[in-house]
């Protein structure tokens, strides 16, 4: 039930799909104008610069998608599983995200590819890091497949199929999607007045929710 839902998770899931919101605006609004914290797109403009037999577009998509994938790695071996819940060194790996995005600010604001690299990195770090809870997949990156399981779950409910889980996991799910599209109409107001610095907020939003974790766990441990 929704009553049942910790605190620290609707929490979280929203403060993470708002950074990720504000991050992938940043790709959009930028020199490139594609997403960063998902892949569906990048994929698809790999496949048309092979096509096309354009190299040096091929390797920068390619190197996007590696990027991504490698982020997800080191949240792998920072966590160990996929499994969301506490106790995990979540903080470690939001520090990592966030000097990931410190990093990428200057090289994006001088044009090079190496910060869309270091962007992608901290959102497939991210995005691993909360992979399921309480049965439901949870991703703060992206949105299609959160979209379709609200679909799905609404074409049960249209049937009479009704269950506490369902409740949980729109709640869950309405609080990502309502996060994730807040930070990226907060992210296109700042990229207006600050540009690529934009990536300083999410940055400092990371930096806080891994000092505000690290410090909530100590708090436990005295307990």
């Amino acid at each position: 039930m929704i009553s049942r839902l910790p605190r620290w998770v609707w929490g979280g899931a929203g403060v993470l799909a708002f950074i990720a919101g504000m991050i992938n605006v940043v790709g959009f609004l930028g020199m490139e104008h594609q997403g960063i914290t998902h892949l569906t797109g990048t994929a698809s403009m790999f496949g048309v610069a092979l096509s096309e037999l354009r190299p040096e577009r091929s390797l920068h998509f390619a190197g996007i998608l590696g990027s991504f994938v490698a982020g997800a790695v080191l949240s792998g071996f920072l966590l160990a599983d996929s499994t969301l819940r506490l106790g995990r060194r979540y903080g470690a790996a939001l520090f990592l995200e966030t000097l990931l995005l410190l990093l990428a600010v200057p090289l994006l604001t001088s044009q090079h590819f190496a910060g869309d690299y270091l962007a992608s990195c901290a959102a497939g770090l991210q995005n691993a890091m909360a992979s399921t809870y309480s049965g439901s997949v949870v991703r703060t990156t992206h949105l299609t497949g959160m979209f379709t399981d609200i679909g799905i779950a609404l074409g049960q409910f249209f049937r009479g199929i009704r269950t506490d889980r369902d409740r949980l996991r729109f709640f869950l799910y309405g609080i990502i999607v309502g996060s994730f599209i807040a930070g990226g109409a907060v992210g296109a107001v700042i990229f207006r007045h600050l540009g690529y610095r934009t990536l300083l907020v999410p940055a400092a939003l990371t930096g806080l929710a891994a000092l505000g974790y690290t410090l909530y766990q100590l708090r436990l441990r005295r307990i």
